[in-house]
């Protein structure tokens, strides 16, 4: 040691009292360790294991409830494919432009048709429309078990008529296909319960009976078609009449002017008053016009007014009524759609003169079709749209005389009806009539 310096030595002391600590640290850690270890590892490690057991029965539990929830959609997705639906709502609905199943003429093809399936379905059922298939005995007897199995089959053909025949009676056009999914299930139905004797309804048999449910509700579809076109040319028939009795009235009237005219101009030709007599020439001059323009407006049968007319309190706002009138006095029609059939007076918008009344109208409808609030009868001449887009309309397709146009409607009644849309006042502004309506309505 003495080969050593006082400086070494010292340095080996300080190396040798830190190994010395480290050792304590490190045995005092030790300790702390194998206690802990002793104390709490057996717990931890129990209690991991069951959580590490609870993951894995929540895992199995999910399992089985998916597998449950499968099979639960799997039998709703069964009773949906069996369930018919039948509310009167839910298929009205559901239902779109109609389609016919067989297209024919008229209705009474459509009965003729009728009529021969009818025949066909009769003596189908005295035929093949059930087969039985028995090869059992009873009471020993096979020809007994067969008698059985033909009775029953005649049972269930009964039973599957009597539904086919219900379903023919209730169908409506739309319920067409609901009535005819029940009519299959019915057969289903039957074959499920007559299966231990092969009972089965022929799949010709049922294509006949459905096929008369479908002629059945195009028959339907197709009256209420013809009604509707009845209904069109009667009123187009009253309203010919009325304009026919519009002109008769006319002339009459402009006849007996002319006569009057006549015969002052006659009278004063006699008495040599000529600044009368060129008053009267031209007065008369102008009751020949108008005879003439009478005459002309009888002979064109398609010269006329288009009107354009909305109704709020019926209708709600940016929908008009678009059409067409011949009268002489084209507010004479616009007063007439405004009757009892509708709460209030139709305002209007635009009233044009045409030559050609019919192709105007027609252009208008072709242009708004795609607004039309009836897509089925092209005769409701009612489009979503506002009065500013149909002058423009008519503007474009022609520089036709404008006799009147208001953009904005007036709803007198409707806006007179309603507190809130006065104000909250109690009152209305207008006074009525013991008939109900406006006094200040002009007289019309």
């Amino acid at each position: 040691m003495a080969l050593f310096g006082g400086k070494e030595n010292a340095e080996v002391v300080a190396l040798q009292q830190q190994v010395a600590a480290a050792h304590s640290t490190i045995a005092e850690l030790r300790g702390w360790v194998g206690q802990l270890r002793g104390a709490e590892t057996g717990a931890l490690e129990a209690e991991l294991r069951h959580l590490r057991s609870s993951v894995e029965q929540a895992k199995s539990d999910r399992t089985a409830l998916a597998a449950e929830q499968q099979q639960v959609r799997s039998e709703v997705d069964s009773w949906r494919a069996q369930l018919v639906e039948t509310r009167e709502l839910a298929l009205l609905q559901e239902i779109g432009v109609y389609e016919y199943a067989h297209p024919l003429d008229d209705a009474l093809a459509y009965k003729d048709s009728l009529a021969a399936l009818k025949q066909r379905i009769k003596e189908a059922a005295k035929g093949d429309a059930v087969t039985c298939q028995v090869d059992w005995a009873v009471n020993g007897s096979l020809k007994e078990g067969q008698k059985l199995g033909r009775d029953m089959a005649k049972l269930m053909l009964r039973a599957y008529n009597a539904e086919a025949d219900n379903a023919v009676r209730a169908v409506k056009p739309h319920t067409r296909e609901a009535v005819k999914k029940r009519l299959t299930t019915t057969r289903d139905t039957v074959g499920r319960l007559g299966v231990l004797m092969r009972i089965v309804i022929s799949p010709d048999y049922h294509r006949l009976r459905l096929r008369e449910i479908d002629l059945t509700s195009d028959y339907l579809v197709k009256v209420e078609a013809e009604r509707e076109q009845a209904r069109a040319e009667r009123e187009r028939l009253r309203e010919e009449a009325k304009v026919s009795k519009e002109i008769e009235r006319e002339r009459a009237r402009l006849a007996k002017e002319r006569t009057h005219y006549t015969t002052i101009v006659a009278r004063l030709e006699a008495k040599g008053d000529l600044e009368g007599l060129e008053r009267a020439r031209e007065q008369l001059a102008s009751v020949d016009s108008a005879i003439a323009g009478v005459e002309q407006r009888a002979a064109n049968v398609r010269a006329g007014y288009v009107y354009v007319i909305s109704n709020i309190g019926a209708f709600g706002p940016d929908v008009v009524k678009i059409g067409m009138t011949r009268r002489l006095e084209p507010m004479d029609r616009v007063r007439e759609l405004g009757d009892a059939s509708v709460p209030f007076r139709f305002d209007t918008h635009a009233l044009f003169f045409s030559e050609d009344a019919v192709a105007l109208e027609t252009s208008l409808h072709q242009k708004l079709s795609h607004r039309r609030l009836n897509l089925v009868n092209p005769r409701r001449e009612f489009f979503y749209a506002t009065p500013a887009e149909v002058r423009d309309l008519l503007v474009s397709l022609g520089n036709d005389h404008v006799l009147e146009y208001n953009d904005i409607a007036e709803a007198v009644e409707w806006r007179a009806s309603d507190p809130g849309r006065r104000g909250g006042s109690g009152t209305v502004g207008a006074q009525v009539d013991a008939d109900g309506d406006l006094s200040d309505d002009g007289g019309e």
